[in-house]
């Protein structure tokens, strides 16, 4: 049996320099995978890998905003009524790298609630989205629903054509048809495949793209202003494409194209081009005024579409909201800000948003992306998974100069590898 060596650095960056020369759209897993078959007597993780395709620049680094990388880009929304929410906090542009963020404008105490806030759009955990197709929670605020005399049905469901979609109060129902028509099994039938395929493949990031380009769809025929205002809105959130994370090398597997491509196949399906004469009646009802072809382009083109699928996985609240102010919290793994979901009996999908601390007048507010009881190396891992660099916030500095000193602790290495798997795994969809 030949002896398993351990190439030296300048072996490896040879090696793979070599390969990627000859092989430029190839991701990491797939240039790990080449190297070990060129070289079957060497050891070498796909950890290391990515570490020296980093280290010459064939994947994106750690240094986010540097020349010919790719990372998140967003906008402020002029003229953003941020009083509408809070008193306390103001809306700052930092920089093209870090973008737009929040600042308290007054001093918050600890525990102070900052400001509610009900979603822009909803794509809910798939339990309570389970719920909603199944006439027992909230089709609007997804508050599952009990046997008050208040809960009403679709106004379009039939016998012939039913929507099994409820709602907790003509309240919801009102403000439900910002959106539900376009999603609705009676309404706009041609809807069903898209989200089937969204929940069947657990994509949050496509439920909540339905959910946004239904209500810009439906603004845009009902209220010119209002369209104005939630056009504004979606093109201000951070962004970064599925083609730019691929290239940039954040994606820890190989892209799954040929799943971004049915999915936007049956996206233009639900909203564009119906597969049957009789879904491209049902949805004309409902889109009567033409698109103007910059609107359809940025809703419609391919890579539109991927960018949008980007826009919802970057913004999205961990429970699938999606919220215009919360949307501005940048991240820290020491966060002063907590988000969570109190109004549970009357309206499940608003967020309140609380002070873990006291922070004083000009101090940035930062929730967290990640989960915090993670070690450094797994919560750099997947912050840059979605292109945001490596993060270097206080607790992150603290971390690597105590490791550099004590070594790994034991069981990281371990579990480390147990969450490159999961991320793999997720990674290639785009899926949250």
């Amino acid at each position: 049996m030949a002896q398993v060596i351990s190439p030296s650095e300048e072996e490896l960056k040879a090696a793979l320099l070599a390969l990627k020369s000859t092989n430029p759209t190839l991701g990491i897993s797939k240039i790990h995978a080449l190297l070990l078959t060129s070289h079957p007597e060497w050891t070498v993780s796909e950890k290391r890998t990515r570490k020296v395709l980093q280290s010459v620049g064939l994947v994106q680094n750690a240094n986010a905003g540097a020349p010919g990388l790719f990372y998140p880009s967003s906008k402020v929304i002029e003229g953003l009524a941020v009083a509408k929410w809070t008193s306390k906090a103001e809306v700052r542009y930092f920089s093209k790298v870090k973008g737009k963020g929040l600042v308290a404008t007054a001093h918050i105490a600890e525990g102070e609630t900052i400001w509610k806030e009900d979603p822009f759009a909803l794509a809910p955990e798939w339990n309570l989205y389970d719920l909603q197709t199944s006439g027992h929670a909230c089709g609007y605020c997804s508050t599952p629903l009990t046997t008050s005399p208040l809960i009403v049905p679709c106004s379009a469901s039939a016998s012939a054509t039913p929507c099994p979609v409820r709602f907790c109060s003509r309240l919801c129902l009102s403000r439900a048809g910002r959106t539900h028509p376009l999603l609705c099994t009676a309404r706009n039938p041609a809807s069903a495949a898209l989200l089937h395929f969204a929940r069947r493949n657990e994509w949050m990031g496509l439920h909540a793209l339905a959910q946004v380009t239904a209500r810009v769809l439906l603004t845009y025929n009902q209220d010119d202003k209002a369209f104005e205002e939630d056009w504004d809105v979606v093109r201000s959130l951070a962004q970064l494409g599925m083609e730019e994370r691929a290239k940039g090398g954040w994606l820890n597997a190989e892209p799954d194209r040929a799943m971004w491509k049915k999915a936007h196949k049956l996206y233009l399906q639900a909203f564009q081009e119906p597969s049957t004469e009789a879904e491209k009646k049902r949805l004309a009802k409902l889109l009567k005024k033409p698109l103007k072809q910059e609107t359809s382009e940025s809703l419609f083109g391919y890579d539109a579409f991927l960018r949008g699928l980007g826009r919802m996985s970057l913004n999205l609240e961990a429970h699938g909201g999606l919220y215009v102010l919360h949307s501005h919290l940048n991240h820290s793994c020491t966060p002063n800000v907590s988000v969570r979901h109190l109004d549970q009996r009357t309206a499940l999908s608003r967020i309140t948003v609380l002070a873990r601390r006291d922070i004083a007048p000009g101090e940035e507010l930062f929730i967290t992306y990640v989960n915090p009881e993670l070690p450094l190396e797994q919560r750099r891992r997947q912050l840059m998974e979605w292109g945001f660099g490596k993060c270097v916030c206080e607790r992150c500095v603290r971390e690597e100069a105590e490791r550099q000193v004590a070594g790994p602790k034991d069981g990281e290495q371990a579990a480390g590898d147990a969450a490159d798997l999961e991320a793999e795994l997720k990674a290639g969809l785009g899926v949250m």
